[in-house]
């Protein structure tokens, strides 16, 4: 049996304000493309199909599209909800759809829903658990609630409340943090270690199609594995190349991967020197200035309007930072302070001028004021 895993489409994305949804449609048309020459004889996707957990419109039709593909092409798909999607939502008419071989998983109540699938060795169940939370237990199972502290002792007890059989082949799709597992910028973070699931917790599956890690890795052993998002949504991401992960089961304990490189529509990467050197013809010329870029400039002096300058090179320029003397200077002391000593304003000027490479406006530092005026209140 082959099955194709993905995860992390975010669909409807927004990378430093620029629209990722041209990029999106051309990448999820690249897979549709793999799978009509692949003919896997499924598709397994790990959560957080969209970035927001109430996705755009345009989203949603992006995402309608590709699986009407699939539907025609005859490929059953996998679906569970990751931290980013509404798992309501994303649920929404899953009984109906299934009957069309797209499979999405329900919300929670306390058992994790399995779907057969047959091949010549015999049945591969396929385990859709959605993205838990420690309050999600507690919800489903009331008389468990003492025991859950913890990411991991929510998935601990929602497997142990799933019947598997181990003398068959499992395959399982979570959306969690498996301890060991390196992440990248585009993740949300958790203080501590409270949302880290061990990988032992996996022992009875064949395979384990996780989601929420944007690198693609394995965790402990081979076959627990991050598929990594399809495209690059932070620079720490930018030497990456991004892939479809392809599993292939054969008899019980034999377990075959490799992957089919994908190719953006417009790559993400970084570039640095000084501005004489990044504007020189010889420097760009040979290189698709259509990319998505971060530009470090070397300078000592900062270059007056150097982001629109930059810009009529490079279009899709994202961010534009200074590696020099002051900035050195700035960063050590920056770091030293302490972040208990600024005001919520001063700490979202900060974040909103890391993220944009320019200051607020005093339109928006008093709208911003008067929105933690409303929720003090």
């Amino acid at each position: 049996m082959k099955l194709f895993h993905l995860s992390d489409l975010h669909i409807g994305k927004r990378v430093n304000e620029f629209s990722m949804i041209e990029d999106q449609k051309y990448i999820l048309t690249q897979i549709l493309y793999a799978a009509d020459q692949e003919k896997p004889d499924g598709i397994l996707i790990s959560g957080d199909v969209y970035d927001r957990t109430i996705p755009t419109a345009e989203a949603v039709q992006v995402f309608d599209a590709f699986l009407t593909r699939l539907s025609e092409q005859k490929i059953p798909a996998f679906i569970i909800s990751g931290n980013h999607d509404s798992a309501e939502r994303l649920a929404f008419g899953s009984s109906l759809m299934g009957k069309s071989g797209i499979y999405f998983s329900k919300v929670y109540d306390g058992t994790v829903e399995k779907i057969p699938m047959q091949d010549a060795y015999g049945t591969v169940w396929i385990y859709l658990l959605p993205f838990l939370r420690p309050s999600t237990i507690r919800h489903a199972l009331p008389e468990r609630a003492e025991e859950v502290q913890s990411a991991a002792d929510a998935v601990r007890i929602a497997l142990e409340q799933t019947k598997i059989d181990e003398k068959e082949r499992n395959v399982l799709l979570a959306h969690q943090f498996v301890t060991g597992a390196k992440r990248c910028d585009a993740e949300e973070l958790q203080v501590g270690d409270v949302d880290q699931i061990p990988a032992e917790l996996f022992a009875s599956f064949e395979y384990v199609a996780l989601g929420h890690i944007h690198s693609p890795q394995k965790v402990g052993r081979e076959t627990v594995r991050y598929c990594g998002a399809p495209l690059k949504y932070s620079f720490s991401e930018a030497g990456q190349e991004k892939s479809i992960t392809v599993v292939e089961l054969k008899e019980k304990g034999s377990v075959d991967l490799r992957t089919i490189p994908l190719k953006p529509l417009h790559d993400l990467r970084k570039i640095r020197g000084m501005y004489l050197e990044v504007t020189a013809k010889s420097f760009y010329e040979n290189r698709d200035c259509e990319d998505y870029l971060q530009v470090t400039l070397t300078d000592e002096e900062d270059v007056p309007d150097g982001m629109a300058k930059l810009r009529t090179i490079y279009p899709n320029l994202m961010r534009l930072e200074y590696d020099n003397k002051r900035t050195r200077s700035n960063a050590e002391v920056r770091a030293a302070e302490r972040v208990e000593e600024k005001s919520e304003l001063e700490l979202f000027q900060e974040f909103y001028e890391l993220q944009n490479n320019q200051s607020m406006t005093e339109v928006q530092e008093q709208f911003v004021e008067e929105l933690l005026r409303g929720m003090k209140e």
